[in-house]
């Protein structure tokens, strides 16, 4: 009897958490199929008033969003395979204990992972190289993730030397063993670290409004602070938008909830495909020694 209560009350507890957790997205959802004057009214909780497809149409039709979402997707894609692909080569690396210098890299990466020369250093080193308003600004700064630097060194010291050895007596190059024997075997680590990564790259939008002035760089989740910011989007939106919002009842609301759902979708379409690797690859900072 009394397991049975504790049972009932557990089942309760957590379908009563994953309401008040899902809440808030079906929420968003219904928006985005509601006229956008309509929702400002209020009085909106469980399904669209009046159903319409207006906010999904203006946001495809608009080219600012569609440019956003583009350069977010390039972003993601290219920042993503670069940070991954860059981390694992450095971490490979140092992971040889014959390695030169190799404490002094350890001590270099502690040090940076630590202490940072903030927003004002970070700003003239990249106008220095070169990188304000380019494409570059995204991708290359986040090159090598210090992170998952070391846990790749850590997950790179379980695989057995034995491996490597092998198929050096066989004639096969560092490039040859790192691509066909230790990325292979790496793939926990690798979905790991593109999710992460990866949505790094897709919700940042500080480096869009920083050190981007060309608008045709903007990412999605810089346009939607814009429309978040009621400021700015007073002051920046054109007679043309306001008009044709005008026409089509939607409103800044209804269009940053529409592009909040359509920022979700690429995330849910790549995560259960690396789901698998995933589940076991969070388990690589504390099983990894």
């Amino acid at each position: 009897m009394e397991d049975w209560l504790l049972d009932s009350v557990i089942v309760i507890l957590l379908i009563l958490i994953i309401l008040f957790t899902l809440y808030p997205f079906y929420y968003i959802l219904i928006i985005t199929f509601n006229s956008g004057t309509d929702t400002a009214s209020g009085g909106m909780y469980l399904w669209p008033r009046q159903f319409t497809f207006e906010n999904y149409s203006y946001f495809l039709n608009d080219p600012k969003w569609l440019k956003a979402f583009g350069m977010s997707i390039l972003r993601t894609v290219v920042g993503t395979t670069l940070g991954v692909l860059f981390t694992c080569l450095v971490a490979y690396g140092l992971a040889r204990k014959e390695l030169l210098f190799r404490k002094s890299y350890f001590f270099i990466i502690i040090f940076a992972m630590n202490f940072s020369g903030g927003l004002i250093a970070y700003y003239v080193v990249l106008r220095s190289i070169g990188l304000m308003n380019t494409f570059g600004v995204y991708v290359i700064p986040g090159m090598l993730n210090l992170f998952f630097l070391l846990i790749a060194i850590s997950f790179f010291n379980e695989i057995p030397e034995e491996i490597g050895e092998s198929a050096r007596i066989d004639g096969a190059s560092e490039v040859n063993i790192f691509i066909r024997i230790i990325l292979p075997v790496s793939m926990p680590l690798i979905a790991t670290m593109c999710l992460f990564i990866g949505s790094g790259h897709w919700n940042s939008w500080l480096d869009s409004a920083y050190f981007v002035q060309n608008e045709n760089l903007r990412t999605l989740t810089y346009r939607m602070m814009q429309v978040i910011n009621q400021s700015m989007v007073a002051s920046g939106a054109s007679e043309a938008a306001n008009a044709a919002m005008s026409r089509t009842h939607v409103t800044p609301f209804s269009i940053q909830a529409t592009a909040m759902v359509v920022s979700i979708l690429p995330i849910l379409g790549v995560y259960p495909f690396l789901q698998k690797h995933f589940v076991s690859g969070m388990m690589l900072g504390s099983v990894k020694g």
